[in-house]
């Protein structure tokens, strides 16, 4: 039996009615991947009510500029935050879903992203202007992470020794595993402190 298609999964899952965190995928990086997997399993148990984004990413993605890339990930997010209508107090963001972040800095959001491309000046620039509670998660290999820029914000930053863009160790597994529980511990960490 082949794995189900993305459409025929749950991509909603209800907690706090008035409480919704928007989940953003990444180019290969779904939400259904163990980072954002775990994530929404959080939300969960501290009272949220979860919202997938599922997208398909356009014929030609890669041959886009970065502006028409950032456009079309911010019309995304944009839309899934518009389609809650006030209730979204929260984004959880993957990679390329942080080309984002400028929409919950100007909608005044709290967000935590996983692996954001701070080799981005569209991204630093608006992570630098974000006031909300923030949390950035990013492996110290990875070649989209940068640790002056995560450094130099206010924002709580998780750096993980070695990790690559998918948050784990090159051949060690079991110490990915460890990497997913560190993760998993400072988001809920992150999300409690939104509780209070």
């Amino acid at each position: 039996m082949s794995d189900p298609a993305p459409f025929a999964m749950p991509t909603r899952f209800d907690g706090g009615r008035d409480r919704v965190a928007v989940v953003v995928p990444g180019v290969g990086y779904s939400p259904a991947r163990p980072l954002l997997h775990f994530a929404r399993s959080v939300l969960l148990q501290h009272g949220w009510t979860v919202q997938e984004l599922w997208w398909q990413i356009p014929d030609g993605f890669a041959q886009f500029t970065v502006d028409d890339r950032i456009a079309w990930v911010e019309r995304q997010v944009a839309g899934a935050i518009e389609a809650e209508a006030g209730a979204c107090r929260l984004v959880v963001g993957k990679s390329l879903g942080s080309l984002a972040c400028g929409i919950t800095a100007d909608s005044n959001i709290p967000a935590a992203w996983l692996t954001p491309v701070l080799t981005n000046n569209h991204v630093a620039a608006a992570l630098r202007r974000t006031m909300e509670p923030t949390l950035l998660i990013g492996g110290s290999a990875d070649k989209l992470w940068d640790s002056r820029i995560a450094a130099s914000l206010r924002h709580d930053v998780l750096e993980v020794p070695l990790a690559d863009h998918g948050l784990e160790l090159v051949d060690d597994a079991a110490g990915s595993v460890d990497v997913l529980r560190q993760v998993v511990s400072r988001l809920d960490r992150f999300i409690g402190s939104l509780d209070s």
